[in-house]
């Protein structure tokens, strides 16, 4: 019998995801003055108001923080007063002290490579063949949508000329008992829009343009097979209160780490619990998190399974993991059992933190950009001689293919 999954994303311009933009904004510029840097740092964003708080210790000049919030803030798209969220006159309040010795003492070791992980947890990585970047398809829908409303917003913004900041998604995915894509079902689209016209012009104007401009443009950027799914009988539901002006941190709270399935796999594979922006790489909330995304996309790629979850855990100040764990969800294409994977995966990946950091490239300022619409199954690339979403390489399918005999 066949069965309905749905995930959900949030723009750019959702309170949350402003709080995690503004906090991987602050942790870049740490990064850029002091590479080894230890940050955890979290925003609070209102009505016109920004906190920030956390932990961070560093080496050199602080950052003017002041300046970042509001750069930030202002290349999202908040910088008019009506939005009751403005980059020029919000009020910001910041509370910084450093890390706890007691924290420290677990992550600095003599030898680097020998780093103890910054606190202990279970982190997973997933992929599946639903996509061509190995992300669930309701998910990566979602993403995509956001993706190209923000970009009419920002590049051609006389399309649909009433768009803010603030903006959902959702996309519920008809699916056969065997797992595969049948069709799109329901797409649900909430944008923050300004006040043009009566509730009932506005809501017909919007609803139109999003089924005439942003749906035809996200289907024609679909491989064949995935923009066969929309066969012409989906739901559509476009801000389905009626009207949707009041938003953004005006409009709703932002807290730092409040979207960890939307950072994620949106509830298609596992989340650890912990989240990723304002922290650096020696916690691995974030680090081993990417290392298992890693791991399961290339696991995917080589063939082993058509789906794979990973979960890597640690203790505090160890540096190997205590545990690895595969799940292929009955779908591998090869002899050995999930629990034989696991073992494979621990001979063929150095799973330490120090190790994931210099893989990855993670003491780099690159951490902004995966603040919003995910940080998995993003397009990795090199700018000025720095790697972006390097855990989204697909650089290990050789020696897994090899260990696996494919």
């Amino acid at each position: 019998m066949n069965y309905i999954f749905t995930s959900e994303s949030v723009s750019e311009g959702h309170p949350d995801k402003v709080a995690d933009q503004i906090s991987d904004a602050i942790l870049d510029e740490y990064l850029r003055r002091d590479p080894q840097a230890k940050v955890a740092c979290e925003t609070f964003c209102t009505t016109d108001t920004v906190m920030v708080a956390g932990e961070i210790t560093a080496r050199g000049e602080r950052p003017d923080i002041d300046a970042v919030i509001r750069r930030t803030i202002e290349r999202i798209g908040y910088n008019k007063p009506e939005y009751g969220f403005d980059a020029a006159t919000c009020e910001t309040i910041i509370k910084i002290h450093e890390q706890s010795p007691d924290i420290g003492r677990g992550v600095v070791r003599g030898s680097e490579m020998e780093q103890g992980a910054g606190d202990q947890g279970m982190m997973f990585g997933y992929a599946s063949i639903d996509t061509e970047d190995y992300m669930p398809l309701a998910l990566s829908l979602s993403h995509k949508l956001l993706q190209i409303l923000a970009d009419i917003r920002h590049n051609e913004p006389e399309l649909m000329p009433y768009l803010r900041p603030d903006a959902k998604s959702q996309f519920s995915v008809e699916f056969s008992a065997k797992h595969r894509p049948v069709r799109v079902h329901t797409i649900v689209v909430s944008t923050q829009h300004d006040e043009f016209d009566t509730d009932e012009n506005m809501h017909a104007r919007i609803e139109a343009d999003v089924k005439n401009i942003v749906l035809p443009r996200l289907i024609a950027s679909l491989p064949e097979q995935t923009a066969k799914l929309f066969d012409g009988g989906e739901r559509l539901l476009v801000n389905p209160t009626g009207k949707f002006v009041l938003g953004g941190p005006a409009g709703d709270t932002g807290l730092t780490g409040r979207k960890i399935i939307v950072d994620t796999y949106g509830g298609r594979g596992a989340h650890g619990g912990g989240a990723f922006s304002g922290k650096d790489s020696s916690k691995v909330d974030r680090s081993a998190a990417y290392a298992a995304r890693h791991i399961a996309k290339n696991l995917v790629a080589a063939g082993v399974a058509d789906e794979i979850l990973v979960q890597l855990a640690y203790a505090i100040g160890v540096s190997e993991p205590v545990s690895v764990f595969v799940d292929t969800y009955g779908s591998s294409h090869v002899q050995e059992s999930d629990a034989a994977i696991a073992e494979k995966v621990k001979e063929l990946f150095d799973l330490r933190p120090a190790a994931i950091v210099a893989r990855f490239g993670l003491k780099n300022p690159i951490f902004e950009p995966t603040a919003a619409y995910g940080h998995m199954g993003r397009e990795p690339y090199v700018k000025d001689g720095i790697q972006f979403f390097g855990w989204e390489l697909l650089d290990a399918v050789d020696c897994i293919r090899k260990s696996f005999n494919l």
